[in-house]
């Protein structure tokens, strides 16, 4: 979808903390102390075409006027901060300016539809940044992957995707008309992930523009990347708290792996074979001991080896290089399960 860029603002993602900040708390101001001027910025389709009025439309579609609507999209801004750390913050911002305007012409079209094929008018739509909020369902349900973390009634599967997938139903479900913004976000989405008509291209974010909301956004809202030093340490303290982090990638391996392993084994018939299931929680030994010197059947010498390649990806996604070792080892080199376990901490 997007080209990986080498941005230090990868791992801070300013622009999807300014996303969360700024239009949150214009959504408060709005609603508390200056209530009276609400009407101003409501996204008033008939109002916009008719008097072609362009600071409604980008104030309509920017801010929010309802509190929920506000904080639902702020928790899913906070979930997708990871295209910014993956992509880089000038091709995160692209994506959400092409889907904010593709999305309003979607809105329009979906509007005049309605209203020539079923009789309904439709004047005012629900405002804020909820169309590109809905737009990034599409790279999140095609680029992350789904691990299993329990499930509910024997039945029913809870993944690390599930709780985001909810509070999306929760912002759908909010307004009776939010289906609209919704299928506009999801269409603009799809037509910029797919580059459907060489959308990347036609409406992108200029270098200029990307330097100088550098200089202004990553000041303001960035963090410092932890370094390589302070993430290993020294002593027994640092060592125990990095064994109980790897001991807990382990349990949440072992979890999302035990289902599928449970099937293939009442198919087959047998025992589990638990050194080939999970070969990486057999190998770490405890520096204070002496390890056993007779060779245990089925257990690897040596740890499995972590590829770069793989280790240069998650760090590209904005991780350290520790994290992103310890990860790919728990997790016996699976990217995939590597990427899920280090977004969740």
């Amino acid at each position: 979808m997007f080209t990986t860029t080498g941005s230090t603002g990868l791992y801070k993602a300013p622009f999807s903390k300014s996303l969360l900040i700024i239009p949150s708390a214009l959504a408060f101001l709005l609603a508390v102390p200056f209530s009276q001027y609400k009407s101003l910025f409501m996204y008033n389709l008939h109002t916009i075409k008719q008097e072609f009025q362009i600071w409604r439309l980008i104030c309509g579609r920017f801010i929010c006027l309802d509190l929920t609507d506000a904080f639902c999209s702020s928790l899913l801004i906070y979930n997708f901060r990871i295209f910014e750390r993956r992509y880089g913050s000038r091709k995160f911002a692209s994506f959400l300016l092409c889907s904010w305007v593709f999305s309003a012409l979607f809105d329009t079209l979906l509007v005049e539809a309605l209203h020539y094929a079923c009789d309904v008018k439709v004047n005012v739509l629900p405002s804020g940044l909820l169309a590109p909020v809905f737009a990034l369902f599409v790279p999140f349900y095609c680029s992350i992957p789904r691990v299993q973390v329990t499930q509910v009634l024997g039945q029913f599967a809870i993944t690390n995707k599930s709780l985001v997938y909810l509070v999306g139903l929760q912002l759908l479900t909010s307004s009776s008309l939010m289906w609209i913004i919704a299928l506009s976000g999801l269409t603009s989405g799809m037509l910029y992930h797919k580059n459907i008509f060489k959308t990347q291209h036609v409406i992108f974010i200029p270098n200029w523009v990307a330097r100088c909301g550098s200089y202004t956004l990553e000041p303001l809202f960035s963090t410092a990347e932890p370094t390589l030093e302070s993430a290993v340490g020294m002593g027994a303290t640092l060592d125990i708290q990095r064994q109980q982090r790897m001991d807990r990638l382990d349990q949440q391996v072992l979890l999302s792996q035990l289902p599928q392993m449970r099937r293939n084994t009442q198919q087959q018939g047998g025992l589990l074979n638990w050194n080939r299931f999970f070969p990486s929680l057999r190998q770490r030994r405890n520096g204070n001991h002496q390890a056993d010197p007779r060779p245990a059947q089925n257990t690897p010498a040596n740890p499995p080896q972590v590829s770069e390649e793989q280790v240069a990806r998650l760090m590209e996604m904005g991780f350290s290089r520790v994290d992103a070792l310890e990860a790919l080892r728990a997790s016996n080199n699976d990217i995939n399960i590597a990427t899920n376990f280090l977004l969740q901490r």
